[in-house]
C-alpha cells in the first residue's frame, strides 16, 4: 500500500499534515510526487524528511496525469490519493484497506471527510460520498450546493456511492490500470468522477467507508469564483457525460445539460458577472471543438456502458430542482434509494 501525495507548491501543507501522515501511516509507504513545483518543497523534503520517497516530476501535469505519471514508479496493491492538505487521524487506513480486502469488485473508497475549519460540519468537495443527478450534476452526502451538514452521525455508515473524492481515495491499482487512469484532459475537477463511473462500467463499486475521518482544509486548486474553475466544471461535466454514458441516453441527458448550463450562463449574466459566462461558452466551444476527434476516441475506448438506473449512486431527478424548488436541502431529504451492495 502506498500514500501519495501529489504536490505542487504546497511547502506549506507538507509542513503542517505530513508528519502526521507518516505518524498514523505506519503500514504504507508515503510518496510524495512533485509536480514540478517553483516554491522550496523538494529540497525541505529532502532536509526534513529523508524517509519519505520522492518522485520528481518534469514539468507540472496537473492533478490527472501528474497522479498517472507518477503511478506509473509505484508498486502497490492500494494507491492511497492523498491530497497535501488532509489532516489524517489516527486508525484512518485500517478501515479503509480492511473494507478493500473484503470484497476484490471494489475498486475505491474514500473516508468521511470533514472539514478542516469547521470540524463538526462535512467537507464541500467529499463529505461523505458523491452522487450524480439525473443531469450529471454531482452532489454528496453531507454537501448539497452551499448546505453543509453538521456531523451528527447521521453517516457513520458503510455504503456504496457514485464516486469517491480525489483528496482522499483508496484505488485497487489493478482497477486504476484497467479504467487507463485518470483522464489527463480533465486536468483538474472533475476527474474522479469520471474514474469511479469508468470503475462502474467495468462492473466494479465505490463505496464510502465511515469508520475512517479525515479533515480537509479544501479550496487550494483554485478559488470558487475563479472563471477558470467554472470553465473546468462546465467542460468537465459535458465531457463526463459524453464520456460514460450509454447510448439509449446520451442525446437527451446531454441536450437537457447543455440546456441547464445554458441557464447558468444567463443567471450570471444578470448578476453582471460576464468572466463566468465566458467561461461557459468557452467551455462548450472546446468540447465541441474536440467532441469528433479526442472525445469520441475516449467514449469508444470502453464500449460497455450501462443503464443509468444500473449505476449504484445515481439520482434519477434534478438535485438543482430537489434543492431551490423544492426546498430539500440535504441528502436525506432527498430520498435517494439505497443501493445494494455487490456480494463479496
Amino acid at each position: 500500500m502506498a500514500v501519495v501525495i501529489l504536490n505542487w507548491n504546497g511547502r506549506r501543507w507538507l509542513e503542517q499534515f505530513l508528519p502526521m501522515v507518516l505518524e498514523h501511516s505506519q503500514d504504507a509507504e508515503v510518496i510524495v510526487a512533485d509536480n514540478d513545483s517553483s516554491d522550496d518543497s523538494v529540497p525541505y523534503l529532502t532536509e526534513n524528511f529523508p524517509q519519505v520517497r520522492q518522485i520528481l516530476l518534469p514539468e507540472n501535469f496537473g492533478f490527472c496525469e501528474g497522479y498517472n505519471q507518477a503511478l506509473k514508479q509505484v508498486e502497490a496493491t492500494y494507491y492511497v490519493l492523498l491530497n497535501s492538505d488532509v489532516e489524517v487521524t489516527p486508525n484512518w487506513l485500517s478501515p479503509l484497506v480492511s473494507l478493500m480486502e473484503s470484497n476484490p469488485k471494489i475498486a475505491a473508497c474514500q473516508p468521511k471527510i470533514k472539514a478542516y475549519y469547521q470540524r463538526m460540519h462535512f467537507e464541500y468537495a467529499g463529505a461523505a460520498g458523491g452522487f450524480l443527478d439525473a443531469y450529471g450534476y454531482p452532489f454528496c452526502r453531507g454537501r448539497l450546493f452551499d448546505t453543509v451538514e453538521e456531523d451528527l452521525g447521521q453517516y457513520d455508515d458503510t455504503r456504496p456511492i457514485f464516486w469517491a473524492t480525489g483528496a482522499c481515495m483508496v484505488v485497487r491499482a489493478s482497477a486504476y490500470w484497467e479504467a487507463q487512469g485518470l483522464e489527463k484532459a480533465f486536468f483538474a475537477h472533475m476527474e474522479e468522477i469520471d474514474l469511479c463511473w469508468r470503475f462502474q462500467n467495468l462492473g466494479y463499486q465505490i463505496y464510502y467507508q465511515g469508520e475512517s475521518q479525515v479533515y480537509h482544509v479544501g479550496g487550494g486548486t483554485l478559488p470558487k469564483a475563479n472563471p477558470r474553475k467554472t470553465f473546468l466544471n462546465f467542460r468537465n461535466g459535458v465531457a463526463l457525460l459524453y464520456k460514460n454514458l450509454a447510448d439509449s441516453e446520451l442525446t437527451r441527458v446531454l441536450l437537457t445539460r447543455l440546456i441547464l448550463d445554458g441557464v447558468a450562463a444567463v443567471q450570471f449574466l444578470l448578476k453582471g458577472q460576464f468572466k463566468q459566462v465566458q467561461a461557459i461558452w468557452d467551455a462548450h466551444q472546446e468540447f465541441f471543438a474536440q467532441k469528433n476527434h479526442y472525445w469520441k476516441e475516449k467514449r469508444a475506448a470502453f464500449p460497455t456502458k450501462k443503464e443509468t438506473t444500473q449505476l449504484t449512486g445515481w439520482y434519477g431527478k434534478s438535485v438543482v430542482w430537489q434543492y431551490f424548488i423544492k426546498g430539500r436541502k440535504t441528502f436525506t431529504a432527498l430520498d435517494v434509494p439505497d443501493s445494494a451492495a455487490l456480494p463479496a
